[in-house]
C-alpha cells in the first residue's frame, strides 16, 4: 500500500524528458563523434578523411611537446591545489577570529575570485612584464638584481601562472574552509583548551578532522579545474616561451585551430577527459574515506 502510494506521489518522469533530449543532443551526440573524429585523420573542414585507428594516440606518445603538456598539466593541477588550498586554509583561520575588520578582509580577500579569468590574466600579463609594476617594485626598494622576465622565462614562466592562479582562487578556497570553520561548535574547543591543548593541537585533533568535507570540496575543485586550466595559460604566455607553459588544453588549441590537426587534437582532448575521470574519481574516493574515518 506505502509502495503504490510513493508511486502514486513520484513526479512523472517524463516531465526530465525535455532536458534529457537537450542535453543528449548538446553534450552527448558532440561527444561521442568528437571521440569517433579523434580515430581519424580529420582536419576540421574536408568531409573526407580517414580512418587511422590508434594512429593519433601513437603519435601522441611519441611527441616530445604532448608528452611535455601532459607533465605541465599534472605539475601545475598538483602545485595549485596544495599551494591554494594551504593560502586559502591560513587565510581563513586568520579571518575566523574577533577582529572588528574581518569582514573587510573577508570581502578583499574573495574579491579576485569574482574577476574574469580573463582579465586577470591580461592584468598580471602587464603586472609581470620586463617594464611591469612588479619589477619597478623592486627596483623601487633596491632588489635590481631580482628583476626577472617573468613570463618569459621557461624557467620562471610555469611558476608565474600558478602564482597567478593561486593569487586569483585562494580566496575562494578560503570561503569554503571559512564555512567549515564556523561550523565547528565552540564548545569542542573550549573543552579542548580546558584540557590543555594548545592552538596547534586543537586544529589538528579538533578542527582539522571536521574540516573533512571543506578539503573534500576544495581538493576536487582545484584538482579539476587546475587540469583543465586554459583561459589564463593562453592569455598570460600563450604556452610559452616554446612550450614551456603548454598544458594539454592549450596545446589542444594549437593543433585544432593553428595546425588544423583536429584529429589529433581530439585524441589530446580524449587523453585529456581521462586524466580527469581517473584523477578526480580517485581523490574522491580517497577523500571519502577519510571523511568516513574521521567521522
Amino acid at each position: 500500500m506505502a509502495k503504490a502510494r510513493r508511486a502514486h506521489n513520484a513526479p512523472p518522469w517524463w516531465f526530465a524528458l525535455p532536458a534529457l533530449l537537450l542535453f543528449a543532443f548538446v553534450v552527448l551526440v558532440p561527444s561521442v563523434r568528437g571521440v569517433y573524429y579523434a580515430f581519424t585523420d580529420w582536419d576540421g573542414l574536408d568531409p573526407h578523411f580517414s580512418f587511422v585507428g590508434l594512429g593519433n594516440f601513437a603519435d601522441m606518445f611519441n611527441d616530445a611537446d604532448a608528452m611535455q603538456a601532459i607533465w605541465h598539466t599534472l605539475l601545475i593541477a598538483v602545485s595549485i591545489t596544495v599551494i591554494q588550498n594551504a593560502v586559502g586554509l591560513l587565510l581563513a583561520l586568520g579571518v575566523n577570529t574577533a577582529i572588528k575588520s574581518r569582514n573587510l578582509l573577508r570581502v578583499f580577500l574573495f574579491a579576485p575570485a569574482v574577476i574574469t579569468p580573463i582579465v586577470t590574466a591580461y592584468l598580471w600579463r602587464n603586472l609581470l612584464g620586463p617594464d611591469g609594476a612588479v619589477n619597478t617594485l623592486l627596483g623601487a626598494v633596491g632588489l635590481d638584481g631580482r628583476q626577472q622576465d617573468w613570463l618569459g622565462s621557461p624557467s620562471l614562466a610555469l611558476w608565474a601562472v600558478v602564482g597567478v592562479i593561486v593569487w586569483q582562487f585562494a580566496g575562494y578556497s578560503m570561503v569554503i574552509f571559512l564555512a567549515g570553520l564556523q561550523s565547528v561548535p565552540q564548545e569542542i574547543h573550549e573543552a579542548a583548551a580546558l584540557d590543555g591543548a594548545g592552538p596547534v593541537r586543537r586544529f589538528w585533533s579538533v578542527t582539522r578532522p571536521l574540516l573533512a568535507p571543506a578539503f573534500t570540496i576544495n581538493l576536487m575543485l582545484s584538482i579539476i579545474g587546475g587540469i583543465k586550466l586554459f583561459d589564463q595559460v593562453y592569455a598570460l604566455t600563450g604556452g610559452g616561451p616554446g612550450h614551456a607553459t603548454d598544458t594539454l588544453s592549450t596545446l589542444i588549441y594549437k593543433d585544432a585551430f593553428t595546425l588544423g590537426e583536429f584529429g589529433y587534437s581530439i585524441a589530446l582532448a580524449v587523453v585529456l577527459t581521462i586524466i580527469v575521470a581517473v584523477v578526480s574519481t580517485g581523490q574522491y574516493l580517497a577523500l571519502a574515506r577519510n571523511e568516513r574515518a574521521v567521522s
